[in-house]
């Protein structure tokens, strides 16, 4: 065995004595400094406890610690940092191991607090009352004070206490202004703390609280330790929205986004205990579709991508709790899903869409106009009187535009419509759009429609016209697909059918009522035929005959629906109506005069009905007897 050299051994051993002294010299130093901070700690706190320390002071919900107002009860929820709890009705008022409070402070409050932590709860009965009890279901009260200021300790007579601390009663000048710790039990669970307040006459003791009034209650939720700062779903909200800058409501927004337009998706983290996430983390947002996003407050400029990283809480009002969301092809229509993830969790997912620019025109409810101009009438369209700054939107057809999606789009003004020249005719010379143009999105509004005219010629009949729109953004133009204006002069003269020629009681009939001009034209659907009278034998109308203002349809036509012989009295038979259109009679001196059956729909058989199957049954017996004759006679 080969031994060693003397020289390395007592160099070996010199190293060792070096960091033996190292290690005992950084003993002591760190030794130094634990003890410093103890008393440190124990010199400015009046009251010192060993409590786990909160993750975040930052998990308290903002309240501030000022005196409450007048009949309030409040906990103290200013920093909590030294370890101490500080017993005082003003704001240097400070609880311990408090993670939670939500911002309320009457009978329904909450609180979530370390096993071993204190709540100091603080109250104004300043004119109020003169006496104060506090009890707990759990814990221990202690380090009352009070007084106009709120820092007079309350001692003596003028405090009372249960066996158990679990209650303490406040009389007396001092029991106004006040503030009492409450300490947390050290096993986990929920517990309640109730203020109550009365007088020195009706709180005598201990025993007589419940002669009081109940101010304020808090549910308290004693933790074994403080739970991850981390965000979480149940408490956290994700929302889209229409505006930039700040989340303003915890709900989805129910606007629509137009061409060039940005959606948001605002987010505001949570943690546990219903608190802002103060712990930093990566947020990383990707988008599908073809949309670019941006991340920030809400104020950010539009994106480039379609992946954004960030490093932050992701809490509400911090500088990562907003996407924005823009089209990556300008005009394009865009239906985008985003995902938001904190440290690799998703937290957010939202979808939205973003329309695009008008590439189809939809032509529909169009009317027949009178001759020589382009009279206008609401009623046509039964349009909404009022849009945007008011007035009317009398016309003779609708226009939508839409994108290449299908989505609604609405039009800058009037000014970017106009006729395809090449479709201009003699019978319809010029089409036009009302001012008041659509504004709306919604297919189940009118005014996602903007309202259309014609004028016709002096000769009456058809032409097929296109209409076109030119953006005033793109200065794109497209083209509607062609679409039939007929033109025809007022209705002159009339003719009345229904759907058959006889009915059975109990039936519905429909009775239409073709108008024509002078010329035998059908007749246009701007122009009224004036107030009609009628006369129909066990006929009950269903809709309404119209007032004198009615107006027919494209083609000229009126359709009534009615039920068949409900009334009292019917007799099967024929029946003749009359249809007198006052105003148009008394020019044509024409009223019409429709003739149609009724059946009872039982047993109809009359007697001449009856007769003649006996003379034919007779004749049919005659014939075989004749038959049987000659077969007797062949044999």
């Amino acid at each position: 065995m080969e031994l060693e050299d003397p020289k390395d051994l007592r160099a070996r051993f010199r190293k060792f004595l070096i960091l033996t002294n190292e290690r005992k010299k950084m003993s002591k130093t760190t030794l130094r400094k634990r003890i410093s901070l103890v008393a440190v700690t124990a010199l400015t706190a009046g009251v010192l406890s060993v409590v786990a320390a909160p993750v975040a002071n930052a998990n308290i919900a903002a309240q501030d610690t000022i005196l409450p107002a007048a009949g309030e009860m409040k906990v103290a929820s200013g920093t909590n940092t030294s370890g101490a709890t500080v017993t005082a009705a003003a704001t240097t008022a400070r609880s311990l191991g408090l993670l939670y409070k939500d911002p309320t402070t009457g009978t329904a409050q909450t609180a979530t607090v370390i096993a071993g932590g204190a709540l100091v709860l603080i109250t104004n009965q300043n004119g109020v009352a003169t006496a104060q009890a506090f009890t707990a279901t759990g814990g221990t009260f202690s380090t009352p004070v009070g007084g106009t200021a709120g820092t007079t300790a309350i001692t003596g007579s003028d405090v009372e206490y249960s066996v158990t601390s679990a209650s303490i009663l406040l009389k007396g000048a001092t029991a106004t202004n006040v503030a009492v710790r409450w300490q947390a039990p050290t096993t986990a669970g929920t517990y309640t703390i109730t203020g109550t307040r009365g007088t020195d006459t009706t709180f005598t003791s201990l025993a007589t609280i419940a002669n009081g009034t109940v101010f304020g209650n808090v549910i308290v939720t004693v933790v074994a330790s403080a739970a991850a700062d981390t965000p979480s779903l149940a408490f956290s909200s994700c929302v889209t929205d229409t505006a930039s800058g700040a989340q303003t409501s915890t709900a989805d927004s129910t606007g629509t986004v137009t061409n060039s337009g940005s959606w948001y998706v605002k987010w505001a983290l949570n943690n546990a205990y219903q608190s802002p996430v103060a712990t930093s983390g990566n947020i990383v947002a990707t988008v599908t579709g073809d949309a670019n996003i941006s991340i920030g407050d809400g104020s950010q400029a539009a994106g480039t991508g379609k992946t954004v990283v960030a490093f932050g809480t992701g809490a509400a009002g911090s500088s990562f709790d907003a996407l924005r969301i823009t089209q990556a092809t300008a005009g394009a229509p865009v239906t985008a899903t985003v995902t938001i993830t904190f440290n690799g969790v998703t937290v957010c997912t939202k979808t939205v869409s973003i329309r695009g620019v008008a590439s189809s025109i939809e032509i529909s409810n169009v009317a027949t106009v009178d001759l020589g101009g382009a009279v206008t009438t609401q009623d046509w369209l039964e349009d909404p009187t009022g849009i945007g700054t008011g007035g009317s939107r009398a016309g003779h057809y609708y226009i939508t535009l839409k994108d290449s999606a299908g989505n609604i789009v609405n039009p800058a003004s009037s000014g970017e419509f106009s006729m395809d020249p090449t479709t201009t005719t003699t019978i319809v010379t010029a089409l036009a759009v009302n001012s008041n143009v659509a504004t709306s999105t919604s297919s189940t509004s009118s005014f996602s429609k903007s309202v259309g005219t014609f004028t016709c010629g002096p000769v009456a009949g058809s032409s097929a016209v296109k209409l076109r729109h030119t953006s005033a953004a793109t200065g794109v133009t497209i083209t509607s697909p062609a679409f039939t204006a007929r033109c025809a002069d007022d209705p002159y003269t009339y003719t009345v059918s229904f759907d058959k020629a006889s009915y059975t009681q109990g039936e519905i009939a429909t009775m239409s009522v073709q108008f024509l001009d002078s010329k035998g034209n059908k007749a246009n659907s701007v122009d009224t035929p004036g107030a009609v009278s009628m006369i129909l034998p066990f006929m009950t109308l269903v809709t309404s005959t119209g007032s004198a203002t009615m107006l027919p349809n494209s083609d000229g036509v009126k359709a009534y629906t009615m039920t068949v012989g409900t009334t009292v009295g019917l007799t099967p038979g024929t029946y003749t109506g009359v249809i007198d259109f006052t105003a148009l009679t008394a020019v044509a001196a024409v009223k019409a005069t429709p003739t149609y059956k009724i059946a009872t729909g039982g047993d109809t058989t009359t007697n001449a009905d009856v007769l003649k199957s006996i003379v034919a049954l007779i004749a049919s017996i005659n014939k075989q007897i004749q038959a049987l004759q000659k077969l007797i006679l062949r044999r």
